[in-house]
């Protein structure tokens, strides 16, 4: 069993058993104002230690679920995955997560990189960087501290991509995938190298912004994917409970996992090539449905542990997200998909 941090431990109880009201929000909310406080250390992108996931290391982006008969194959792999992980960081003690910090380093491959960024170990050579993240309570402020800690965030992110374009990519083809902060970065990441034509946007396979809002009208140019094989294009969706309305994440953009299009017909649990749980231990084929509705995307999954919903806080908006599972629900249908959307584009 993982066993978490002090000051995580406390933070996820408090959102387990609190509601999101003026008091949770002061006992997550930082207490200083992001001007007044140092930051940690910018990360060096030069030293393996600042990426969670390299393909030259051993790491968590290399894990299969136990009792199954997937592979990692990044060794073989002819495109690369650049992988942006979800908040980790829940502290109220910074604004901005410390790469140097262990504990959270440990936490982080644990979870989102081995639940998440695995998904593609069978598609691409995966790089993931650490950043300075921006804690929980960023995305609740209302004051302008929060928008301040996802800027030093995403300047992190903005340095681990040019490093990567620098020093590792040598010309590759690649998809730029993500998951909830990791997908607000990922979305800006688009919109400053991608959202136009240049050298660059020839090499972009696609990209997986999952679990963020993607509006209707997010880019320029860059269009949501309309079917399986489709690339220079991207994916985007937030799951939560069928028959609940949500303004989680809306207005939105949301591609069916279980069929690649944008069609709102319910696609039948048969189509689910399988789930994964966060214990990691097996693949559950035909787990559940999914249904385009108004930006959502609506799944019958099952009561089952090791597929969360957003812990109770008070706000019933969240009571029925799926949002930690976001990618646990259609694990292999993404990791088939990438290989699909890969094979096309080398077809090209």
């Amino acid at each position: 069993m993982l066993r978490l941090p002090p000051c995580l431990r406390t933070a996820l109880i408090l959102l387990l058993l609190l509601p999101l009201n003026g008091c949770i929000r002061l006992l997550l909310k930082p207490g200083r104002d992001f001007e007044k406080y140092t930051p940690p250390p910018a990360p060096d992108y030069a030293q393996a230690s600042s990426w969670a996931a390299l393909p030259t290391k051993k790491d968590s982006a290399d894990a299969v679920p136990c009792h199954s008969t997937l592979r990692d194959e990044q060794a073989t792999a002819a495109v690369d995955v650049f992988f942006i992980h979800p908040t980790t960081y829940y502290s109220p003690r910074h604004w901005n997560g410390d790469v140097r910090k262990k504990w959270l380093n440990k936490y982080t491959d644990r979870t989102t990189i081995k639940q998440q960024a695995s998904v593609f170990n069978a598609t691409g050579r995966i790089y993931a960087p650490r950043y300075r993240q921006a804690t929980l309570f960023s995305f609740l402020d209302k004051e302008p501290n929060g928008e301040k800690a996802l800027e030093l965030a995403y300047s992190d992110v903005r340095a681990a991509f040019q490093y990567y374009l620098a020093h590792y990519n040598q010309g590759r083809p690649f998809i730029i995938a993500g998951h909830s902060q990791g997908t607000d970065h990922a979305t800006r990441l688009l919109h400053e190298f991608f959202d136009k034509a240049t050298p660059l946007r020839r090499q972009l396979v696609a990209a997986y912004l999952i679990g963020f809002q993607v509006k209707p009208n997010e880019f320029l140019t860059l269009k949501p994917c309309p079917d399986s094989l489709a690339t220079d294009c991207y994916v985007a969706y937030n799951t939560s409970d069928a028959g609940h309305e949500s303004t989680m994440f809306q207005p939105s953009i949301a591609v069916n996992p279980l069929t690649w299009t944008l069609d709102s017909t319910l696609a039948p649990a048969s189509l689910n090539r399988g789930a994964v749980s966060i214990r990691f231990k097996h693949v559950h084929p035909n787990f559940t449905d999914a249904q385009i509705h108004h930006g959502q995307l609506w799944v019958h999954a099952p009561c089952f542990r090791g597929f969360p919903h957003f812990p109770p806080s008070g706000k019933k908006k969240l009571r029925y997200s799926r949002h930690i599972a976001d990618y646990a629900l259609f694990y292999m249908n993404i990791r088939e998909n990438s290989q699909a959307r890969v094979r096309a584009w080398l077809n090209k």
